[in-house]
């Protein structure tokens, strides 16, 4: 299993250089951040300063989006990047939650998640591309022929197959193994049917990760489970609570959800919290001491996962990183 750290965004500079570094020398592969360019700094800049820290780490959004930037504008980033960084970057890609909808604008459709992905890997690759309403194609003289991997952030039916067929990699944020087993199985099973290989497809659980007493873990933790109630309220409305394209156990939780305030988009403080139970925590993050970290890890493992990415701001964050390079990565490099 790889192991990986992510950041919303609200690190001060120094503090985020510090995490990194200590990161990748604890074992850790990958660094992703929340793209998010209103609620936090723009993420992108941070990746850089970053790249220059470290010397094997890849770095990428956690998730961008097809409605954000114009898509060349997108391409030249994640190419420049990836030659910066000496082929260091990949992409996760959704259909755009905070980053739209804090400026009251939709997500994109699954459609044109699709053509974003294949434009930009093209682009970035140093292909003639077209695209929207351009009069002209768009080729980069200066690309690399970089393979930019993309993740696809999934969770209903639709998306989950988008991921099977069109994506190198699948983002669930979420670490509740028996939901993670059930998505995986969707897209790897929508993958196969497409005609392709999924042999090397690779499937990330994002979640808070906490080491210390549960109580604590629980209580910072809190904001996540409600992070993840705002895309599967998106879910039920569209197939129904009881649809069986949805796993129960993934949508009854979310029964007493009131509302979400995407001024505190995954904040302790969000106002829409009282729904979220002492189990549900549990069930959807990695939590206690090192011990059921690697329980929970092995079973995660066990259910397809190749990838975990600890969400990074609930506190005590270099103390999470130091428990995982000397507790943690270890039981998995000698299994």
């Amino acid at each position: 299993m790889e192991f990986a750290i992510c950041f919303s965004g609200s690190a001060e500079p120094d503090r985020t250089r510090h995490l990194v570094r200590q990161a990748e020398n604890a074992g850790f592969t990958y660094c992703w951040f929340w793209d998010s360019h209103i609620l936090w700094r723009e993420s992108f800049i941070a990746m850089a300063m970053c790249m220059e820290h470290t010397k094997t780490m890849r770095f990428g959004p956690l998730v961008t989006n097809p409605n954000t930037r114009d898509w060349s504008l997108a391409a030249s980033m994640f190419g420049s990047l990836a030659h910066q960084s000496g082929g260091r970057f990949d992409i996760g890609l959704g259909r755009g939650d905070s980053a739209v909808r804090v400026m009251g604008k939709k997500p994109a459709s699954l459609s044109r998640v699709v053509e974003f992905s294949q434009k930009v890997k093209a682009m970035v690759r140093g292909d003639e591309v077209t695209y929207g309403e351009a009069a002209e194609p768009v080729r980069f003289s200066w690309a690399t022929k970089y393979e930019l991997p993309v993740w696809i952030a999934a969770y209903g039916p639709m998306a989950l197959k988008c991921a099977g067929e069109h994506g190198d990699g699948l983002v669930l944020q979420i670490a509740e193994p028996g939901i993670c087993k059930w998505l995986g199985d969707q897209a790897i099973a929508a993958g196969q049917a497409a005609g392709r290989d999924m042999s090397d497809f690779r499937i990330m659980s994002a979640a808070p990760a906490m080491t210390g007493p549960i109580d604590d873990c629980i209580a910072r933790t809190k904001w996540y489970p409600a992070m993840v109630g705002n895309h599967v309220a998106d879910i039920v409305e569209k197939y129904g609570a009881d649809s069986d394209l949805v796993p129960q156990s993934l949508t009854t939780y979310i029964e007493k959800r009131r509302g979400y305030d995407y001024a505190k988009h995954g904040q302790s403080d969000n106002p829409y919290l009282d729904f979220i139970t002492d189990e549900i925590v549990e069930n959807f993050a990695v939590l206690g001491d090192p011990a059921a970290h690697i329980a929970k890890l092995r079973a995660l493992e066990a259910a397809g996962i190749t990838q975990f990415n600890i969400y990074l701001g609930s506190g005590h964050e270099e103390k999470i990183i130091a428990d995982y390079a000397e507790q943690i990565i270890p039981a998995f490099e000698t299994a």
